[in-house]
């Protein structure tokens, strides 16, 4: 797919030609080292929480843990796919936000960064592991509903609750995890060497208890890229859509005799649905979007933004029709064409979800950054100011093995999940499973539980502010 010819376009590294020029174009490189900063300020915050333990047991060297770390992270955000990436964009109203101006999209993307940069800055500098995710959505949430005060559209409130329920339910599940974990382990096995609570410089964990928490460590960091790590994604996904809708509202990328075969496949169900349900409105619907999305398609190789606007739209109904026919129990379909359209669905999503390599890699590289200059604050959180006494080789490994079970289910289900606020409570369940409530430090708990409940209130009302300050320029 090919664009109309445009004298004022500039060609960029990455992206090729485009048309951005003078104080946009300064603003949309200002957005970018925003995002960039975002993932750097992320790295002190939830990767720190990868190698807490690791660094605080003595299991690892922080030279080494931290490139570890990173490693797996990179690794992470490039097999996790996208799909947290995109559900967080869907919390915005991005088709409504594609059809207006460029200055438009660069104020909401501003108040969205800024937000999140402020608040994440503010908790690290305290050395309070508050949760970059809810830094994010609440900034998100912010600036949509000031950008719904002058433009159509909506918070998606629904995919706001998804979001939210998994939020909540992580800790929850993390601390009542690591506390079943943890008795489970003080009951049946009977090491010394792993429930040992390392003191002085050169108090060093055995062979295979490092193997083990070197292990956690890997696991978590993995999973923290495959889940936080999409998150930079979606947000430097945001800028670019916003600054160069035409470019990355679908993947040009994506071969066109692929998305012709998915759209062939879906309108052959379609066909075969429309006489197996007479009368149905649903599947009536379905038929139609799809011919109105082949047709737009056929007609626009050649796409403007106009087109490409469009067909975006058109395959989003297409699959969101797809998905209401296949729940309906009332539709009668076959098992080989519920097949048929789970395959095209899948094909036609990559359309409009995708990221290139290039953005996931910039991610990579400011996480892996920032986790190697901030992450002695948070540790010594970790380590020291959850419980009363310190981290134990048990509690360390017990914390990590459910964070990293908790972050690998989320992602499976493409939701995000806060990486600090999971490790935090299974640090906390592996404490009061060792000694009773008693055992947790009050004051940390407080601090923690305070920048839980206020990082969504104060980043929705400041992105909320912010955009408003910024629309008096555009």
């Amino acid at each position: 797919m090919h664009f109309f010819l445009n004298l004022n376009l500039i060609s960029l590294p990455l992206l090729g030609a485009v048309d951005l020029s003078g104080s946009i174009l300064v603003i949309f490189f200002l957005c970018l080292l925003a995002v960039v900063a975002f993932e750097f300020v992320n790295g002190f915050h939830d990767t720190a929480n990868a190698v807490a333990t690791v660094i605080y047991t003595k299991a690892m060297k922080p030279g080494i843990a931290v490139p570890w770390s990173g490693f797996w992270n990179f690794v992470g955000v490039n097999v996790g796919g996208v799909a947290v990436a995109m559900g967080i964009l869907k919390l915005i109203p991005l088709n409504e936000l594609m059809a207006l101006s460029v200055q438009i999209g660069a104020a909401l993307v501003l108040a969205v960064l800024i937000t999140s940069i402020i608040w994440n800055l503010s908790t690290w500098y305290f050395g309070i592991p508050c949760s970059s995710s809810h830094t994010l959505i609440g900034a998100m949430i912010g600036g949509s509903l000031a950008f719904t005060q002058f433009y159509p559209g909506s918070v998606n409130w629904d995919k706001a609750k998804e979001i939210g329920l998994s939020l909540l339910m992580s800790p929850v599940f993390g601390f009542g995890a690591a506390l079943l974990l943890m008795f489970l382990l003080r009951k049946f096995v009977k090491s010394e060497k792993l429930f040992h609570v390392p003191e002085g410089k050169d108090d060093k964990p055995s062979f295979f208890v490092r193997l083990l928490l070197i292990t956690t460590c890997t696991l978590v960091s993995f999973f923290h890229g495959s889940n936080d790590g999409q998150k930079g994604v979606g947000l430097l996904m945001l800028i670019l859509i916003a600054f160069l809708p035409a470019k990355f509202a679908i993947d040009h990328s994506m071969p066109n005799d692929k998305i012709v075969a998915a759209i062939n496949i879906a309108e052959q169900v379609a066909q075969r649905a429309v006489i197996a349900n007479p009368g149905n409105k649903d599947v009536a619907t379905f038929s139609t979007q799809v011919a109105t999305g082949k047709a737009d398609f056929s007609f626009s190789t050649d796409m403007d933004s106009k087109s490409t606007f469009k067909f975006r739209k058109d395959i989003q109904a297409i699959n969101k029709s797809i998905k209401l026919i296949a729940s309906n129990s009332k539709v009668v379909l076959s098992d080989n064409d519920k097949k048929d359209l789970k395959m095209a669905s899948a094909d036609m999503l990559k359309i409009t979800d995708f990221a290139p390599v290039w953005v996931i890699i910039i991610i990579s590289l400011s996480l892996g950054l920032g986790t190697m200059i901030g992450w002695k604050r948070i540790v010594v959180t970790i380590g020291e100011k959850i419980g009363k006494s310190h981290l134990s080789y048990a509690q360390g490994a017990t914390a990590e093995v459910v964070a990293a079970a908790t972050i690998g289910l989320s992602t499976g289900f493409g939701l995000p999940v806060s990486t600090t606020h999971v490790l935090s409570s299974g640090v906390a369940g592996a404490m009061v499973a060792s000694g009773g409530t008693k055992n947790i430090n009050g004051g940390t708990i407080k601090s923690i539980a305070m920048a839980w409940i206020l990082t969504l209130p104060v980043c929705i009302a400041l992105a909320y502010v912010l955009f408003l300050l910024f629309h008096l320029f555009v």
